[in-house]
């Protein structure tokens, strides 16, 4: 487990260290008020030693952080907001963790094989926008408003955005209205281009493409092929950059 665990609460970047999250999570767990004496003698049983003053700085610390409430004399509660906390710091130890599992799979041959999807899919892809921005439906641009949206939720909660990224996607290639290049998307999605290790190496590489599906659904739904066409261009190229800028970083190791 890291020594520090961050959470990102009202777009404020808070520091958690371990000591800091087990007493949050110890309180969280509890239905009375505790004090810095029991838990100061819970952590030590846990393999911390903590004094009662520094016990008490930590204590202060979560509070000022809107984590804990104080109850007179009896010791501190846990807030809405400490739970949270707790629910998020949860969610990036596990993320971390697959993180770290994924590594271990990707090799030459990978970044190979999503290079050669990506030129696929700029091929075909170019084409749907372009069709999509003639024939899209309002429910179709409705829908398309709607992923992305859940898409920015997910990535602000650090969930996976890679299904939001296959639905945007095959929402495009299904409203170009040709049957043909919507098949062959569904094949190169298959192929593994748009899958949880891709979606790794563009956050390694501190990449952020829903701009690029904003500027993609802007274009479509103005009605305009060419800025459709060229919106998409651009932001598979982008995706072609990352996977050949991961490819560096991934040979220098």
């Amino acid at each position: 487990t890291p020594s520090n665990v961050v959470t990102r609460s009202e777009n404020v970047e808070k520091i958690i260290d371990k000591k800091e999250f087990l007493a949050l999570e110890i309180i969280g767990d509890t239905d009375e008020p505790i004090g810095s004496w029991v838990l100061a003698d819970i952590l030590l049983e846990k393999g911390y030693s903590v004094s009662t003053a520094t016990m008490g700085r930590i204590l202060n610390k979560l509070e000022k952080m809107g984590y804990l409430k104080k109850e007179k004399f009896k010791g501190r509660v846990i807030t809405k907001k400490g739970e949270e906390a707790i629910e998020t710091i949860n969610v990036i130890n596990k993320m971390d963790l697959h993180k770290k599992k994924l590594e271990k799979y990707i090799n030459t041959k990978v970044l190979e094989d999503f290079l050669m999807s990506l030129e696929a899919r700029k091929s075909i892809e170019c084409t749907t926008a372009r069709l999509a921005a003639e024939n899209i439906t309002p429910a179709e641009i409705a829908k398309l408003e709607e992923i992305i949206e859940i898409q920015e939720n997910n990535y602000r909660a650090h969930k996976s955005i890679t299904q939001n990224d296959l639905d945007f996607h095959k929402t495009i290639a299904r409203a170009s209205r040709n049957k043909v290049l919507e098949i062959l998307y569904h094949i190169i999605c298959l192929f593994g281009q748009q899958s949880e290790i891709f979606e790794y190496i563009r956050e390694k590489v501190g990449a952020f493409y829903m701009i690029s599906h904003k500027k993609i659904l802007k274009a479509i739904r103005k009605r305009d092929p060419v800025e459709s066409e060229k919106s998409m261009s651009e932001h598979i190229e982008s995706l072609i950059k990352d996977v050949k800028m991961y490819w560096e970083i991934f040979k220098e190791q």
